[in-house]
């Protein structure tokens, strides 16, 4: 019986094929993420077509995150937002939420969120690239909240309660504020997502090890299965499945981890 909590795969070079997708997907992958800081429209494009074929021929609905890279500057230190930026959606944004409307995203999600006034402003200008019911065009899409910024913290109900879900970005957010609060931060964004019933996913370096190597961390297991146990919806891949030489054990690793964590919260809290 696969997870009740989902896994999250960013497809890229590593997982693009038809039959790495079908691997992902009868290893529990079950959705897929986008990350539009690289590559073209052609692309997503395509990784868009592999992910619903394989989906389809494994019976399953794999919904599809675009995530916009909002105001990031990358540097021979890493990447960072932009600290002159006027808004997290940039041109760069709406060029490419364009197309991940035509192409009928699932969610959106926006990188560098700050205030709840990013998350309007995103939801508006989905609906007006929404044409009206019955078209025939470019779906609807649902908003995620990247929280990744020092900023964010201090808006974090008001954020949420703009948002349709909300991704725990802990890279950037690493550098926003003191690594060892990440934690913390971490079991106080989940708890109130759960309070405002709003689907949490955590992100970043989750199997990091398993971008290079076919066995995980006992470190990284146990970081998975704290998310699970503190009440994630989500557990997400970035590079590992993205550029990573192991992409489908990755998957597998991350579903055998969820599973036991799930098996420890029904032995622990039977009801």
């Amino acid at each position: 019986m696969p997870s009740r909590a989902q896994i999250v795969a960013t497809i890229g070079p590593a997982s693009k094929d038809l039959e790495i997708l079908r691997q992902l997907i009868v290893h529990q992958m079950d959705v897929a993420r986008l990350n539009f800081s690289w590559g073209t429209h052609e692309d997503h494009a395509g990784f868009i077509v592999n992910i619903r074929q394989a989906a389809q021929e494994n019976g399953r609905t794999i919904p599809i995150i675009q995530d916009l890279s909002g105001p990031r500057v990358q540097d021979e230190s890493g990447h960072h937002i932009n600290p002159d930026a006027e808004s997290v959606i940039t041109e760069k944004d709406l060029n490419d939420l364009d197309f991940g409307l035509s192409q009928k995203v699932d969610y959106v999600c926006m990188s560098y969120v700050g205030s709840a006034n990013d998350m309007k402003r995103l939801w508006e200008e989905i609906k007006k690239r929404t044409p009206s019911a019955g078209s025939g065009q470019a779906g609807t899409a649902k908003t995620m909240a990247k929280i990744e910024r020092k900023e964010a913290l201090e808006h974090l109900e008001e954020i949420i309660a703009e948002s349709d879900a909300v991704m725990i970005g802990r890279g950037d957010l690493g550098q926003s504020i003191p690594i060892e609060q990440i934690p913390f931060v971490e079991a106080h964004i989940i708890r109130l997502c759960k309070d405002a019933k709003k689907p949490v996913i955590v992100a970043t370096e989750m199997l990091k090890t398993m971008t290079d190597s076919p066995i995980p961390t006992r470190a990284e297991v146990t970081d998975i299965a704290y998310a699970i146990i503190l009440g994630a919806d989500a557990v997400m891949l970035s590079e590992e499945t993205a550029r990573g030489k192991y992409p489908i054990e990755a998957v597998s690793v991350m579903e055998r981890v969820v599973l036991e964590a799930e098996k420890y919260e029904r032995d622990v809290n039977p009801l």
